[in-house]
């Protein structure tokens, strides 16, 4: 049977990955550049949400094996990211 956290977290990149898809072939459906770039940019905040959620999903799944102190390395981790990511 599955774990219910690994469903979630793989069900979360599923849908990032539909999303992704759909976004792609409404690209080539719109065939103009700046619309294209409208919706490409669209999808830069679909990614850093779908990896706070799932990060999320996994760190609540993980809460009671984690000490306190490997909380905060991994928080500070994923704020790296996303500055990293966002940071322009």
């Amino acid at each position: 049977m599955l774990n219910k956290i690994v469903l979630t977290m793989a069900s979360l990149r599923l849908t990032s990955g539909t999303i992704e898809i759909c976004a792609a072939l409404l690209m080539l459906r719109l065939n103009q550049i700046d619309k294209a770039l409208v919706v490409n940019s669209s999808l830069a905040l679909v990614g850093p949400l779908i990896l706070i959620a799932t990060t999320t999903v996994g760190l609540v799944g993980m809460s009671d094996k984690l000490s306190p102190s490997k909380f905060l390395w991994v928080g500070a981790g994923v704020i790296c990211l996303m500055i990293g990511i966002l940071k322009k």
